[in-house]
C-alpha cells in the first residue's frame, strides 16, 4: 500500500533522520576538541590522501570548491593544514596537515570513534555490519539521481536483493 505524501515511512526519511541525529552527536563530542565537524571532515580526507587538491577534496566531501577554499583558509589560519606547491607543476597547490594538524586530528578522531562504538553497540556487531553494508549499497547506487524514471525498480532483481536479518526473508 502506497504511504501519503511526506510519509515518515520512507527510507530516505530514515536516513535523513540518522544523518541528522549522527551529525549533532558528532558536533557534540567534537565541541571540546574545537574541530567542528567541517573541518574535521577536511583533516580526515587529507590524512587519508596526502597531497590532495582542493579540487579534489571538494568532489570527495561533495560541496563546492570555494567551500573547501574557505574550510582550509581557516585551517591553514590555525596551523593545522598547509598548502605545498606541486613539485611537478607549480601551479598545483597540494593540501597536507601540519604536525598540529595531525594531533588536532588524532584527538578529534577519539571523540568520534567513540560515537561509532556507541552506535555499534546500540546495534550489535552483526547489525552494524549489516547496516554498513547497506548504506554502502545505497551510497554506491548509480540511478540516486534518476530515480524518478524507474529504472531502479527495473534494474534491481529478487536475486540482488540483500535478505533482511528482521524478516527473516532469505531472497
Amino acid at each position: 500500500m502506497p504511504h501519503a505524501p511526506g510519509s515518515s515511512h520512507r527510507v530516505i526519511w530514515a536516513l535523513r533522520r540518522a544523518f541528522l541525529a549522527v551529525e549533532a552527536a558528532k558536533e557534540q563530542r567534537l565541541r571540546p576538541t574545537g574541530i567542528a565537524g567541517a573541518h574535521y571532515a577536511v583533516l580526515l580526507h587529507v590524512a587519508r590522501a596526502p597531497g590532495i587538491t582542493g579540487a579534489a577534496l571538494a568532489r570527495a566531501l561533495g560541496v563546492t570548491p570555494q567551500n573547501v577554499a574557505g574550510l582550509v583558509a581557516r585551517l591553514e589560519e590555525r596551523g593545522l593544514l598547509e598548502r605545498r606547491r606541486h613539485e611537478l607543476h607549480a601551479h598545483v597547490l597540494e593540501l597536507h596537515l601540519t604536525a598540529e594538524g595531525v594531533g588536532r586530528l588524532a584527538e578529534a578522531d577519539a571523540a568520534v570513534s567513540d560515537l561509532d562504538r556507541a552506535a555499534v553497540d546500540a546495534l550489535g556487531v552483526a547489525a552494524a555490519a549489516d547496516l554498513r553494508a547497506l548504506l554502502e549499497v545505497v551510497a554506491t547506487a548509480d540511478d540516486l539521481a534518476g530515480a524518478g524514471d524507474g529504472a531502479s525498480s527495473r534494474r534491481t532483481s529478487d536475486a540482488g536483493r540483500r535478505p533482511s536479518p528482521a524478516s527473516g526473508d532469505t531472497g
